[in-house]
């Protein structure tokens, strides 16, 4: 259940990615992240009264709030915010190919604090992916070649390192905060309830609060396209991420997680993008990593 969670919240993650750019160029980041988390935040409440009756898990301990909150904060706020300024300084291409270290970085956490083994066929297929998806993000947007200056460019990597760390983080803290016996639903409820309330908070300290509303009204196809990217990726896309990490172990989870930009490929396909000799040869490698994985 766990590996193919990861794959299906790859593949919305990739999906929500094409909404979100759509939104992110007329409304900016910032209030994109606000916007997405708090349809989400809708989303996630009327979904768990449903299921369990309540908006809010009542069952969920003070360490899972702390655990899970912890993990928020680390992941969708400061991760999330590191990635688009990273995405703002070199580019997508670049911040893409320094977060594909994101479950190398998780397996080392996975094994200095959670004590998770892997076998040397699992980190051969987790290389076999990683190499497979940096082939695929290297030759993705190739003719698109901004000119940034060394201090400039340094700066944007720092930033996607930050990104990937944070989320590597955010991956293990959740992990701590979701037993098995715990709905991910519910995890990924609390984990959406501290985010939105960082954000909002955040917002009213910068006095970016009623930005946002008039955003509302100026920009109403972005909003359409914010809707549907939150649907798919902080909704549905999260939910499957912690069902990943909780039934799969952490390295696995976030290796086959990292798949998104592979995923990009049959999109980008339906969107008349050139689709390249290297992109498939990337692809085909990340696949047999996949599989190696699995067996």
């Amino acid at each position: 259940m766990g590996e193919f969670a990861a794959l299906i919240a790859a593949f919305l993650w990739a999906l929500s990615s094409i909404f979100f750019s759509f939104a992110g160029k007329e409304i900016g980041s910032s209030s994109l992240n606000r916007i997405r988390l708090s349809f989400a935040f809708i989303f996630l409440i009327i979904t768990h009264t449903i299921v369990f009756g309540t908006p809010i898990p009542l069952n969920a301990s003070l360490e899972q709030w702390i655990w899970l909150g912890l993990s928020s904060i680390i992941g969708l706020v400061v991760g999330d915010l590191f990635l688009f300024q990273s995405f703002i300084m070199v580019g997508p291409r670049l911040a893409m190919l320094v977060m594909a270290i994101v479950p190398v970085i998780s397996s080392l956490f996975a094994w200095i604090f959670l004590g998770e083994q892997l076998s040397f066929i699992q980190m051969a297929g987790i290389s076999l992916t990683i190499g497979g998806i940096a082939l695929v993000i290297l030759d993705r947007n190739k003719s698109h070649n901004p000119i940034y200056s060394d201090r400039h460019k340094w700066i944007g990597v720092l930033f996607a390192i930050g990104a990937a760390i944070g989320q590597a983080v955010g991956l293990i803290f959740a992990k701590k905060g979701l037993p098995p016996e715990f709905s991910a639903l519910s995890g990924v409820v609390i984990r959406v309830i501290v985010a939105v309330v960082v954000v909002w908070v955040f917002a009213i300290m910068t006095k970016q609060f009623s930005k946002s509303f008039i955003q509302f009204r100026q920009f109403p196809k972005a909003i359409k396209f914010a809707f549907g990217g939150a649907l798919i990726g902080p909704f549905l896309g999260v939910w499957l991420s912690l069902i990943a990490v909780q039934f799969a172990k952490i390295g696995i989870a976030s290796t086959l997680m990292a798949l998104t930009p592979i995923f990009h490929l049959p999109i980008g396909s339906m969107l008349k993008e050139k689709i390249t000799r290297q992109a498939v040869v990337g692809t085909i490698i990340a696949m047999i990593g996949v599989a190696i994985i699995f067996m």
